[in-house]
């Protein structure tokens, strides 16, 4: 009876090769859509890669949260956004970044506003997870030289 059992079963430490895999689908988008800019961009919180993340930014990027504490918002350029999110890849033992909806989509052939929900967890040690909920309002540029889209302007409308 035992015989037949384990022979009707399959191994669950030897799993069947999964025949739908696309092995040549790379996780890194060229950026020629905006859904390419949203995969880098978990790519990127996901591997802590700044040099993805560096990629999706235009030289003039402008990055804006509320301060609810002062009572103002509180913007910076994209210097001081790449040395703050390498703050955060050097400090987090883990990002997990899932994007949602999309609220709110107008586009052309050279720019784009995308209000998108989001659920971000960084976990800096195991007793220590804040999780982020909430949307991210950007706005984007296409070059015309290089057919890629970039981060122009990220205003943070979260919980954090």
């Amino acid at each position: 009876m035992l015989l037949l059992f384990a022979a009707g079963c399959q191994n669950p430490f030897a799993p069947a090769f999964d025949e739908n895999y696309d092995n040549n689908k790379s996780p890194i988008s060229d950026l020629t859509t905006i859904e390419g800019v949203f995969q880098n961009f978990q790519y990127s919180y996901t591997f802590k890669d700044t040099l993805i993340y560096g990629e999706l930014l235009a030289g003039d990027f402008v990055f804006t949260y509320r301060d609810y504490d002062q009572g103002f918002d509180v913007s910076w350029g994209r210097d001081e956004e790449m040395i703050a999110t390498n703050g955060l890849f050097q400090n987090a033992q883990r990002l997990d970044l899932i994007w949602n909806n999309i609220v709110l989509s107008t586009e052309d052939s050279l720019t784009a506003n995308i209000v998108r929900s989001f659920n971000l967890n960084i976990t800096f040690n195991p007793t220590d997870v804040v999780r982020v909920d909430g949307r991210v309002n950007l706005s984007m540029r296409k070059s015309i030289e290089t057919n890629k889209w970039q981060i122009t302007r990220w205003i943070d409308e979260s919980n954090f």
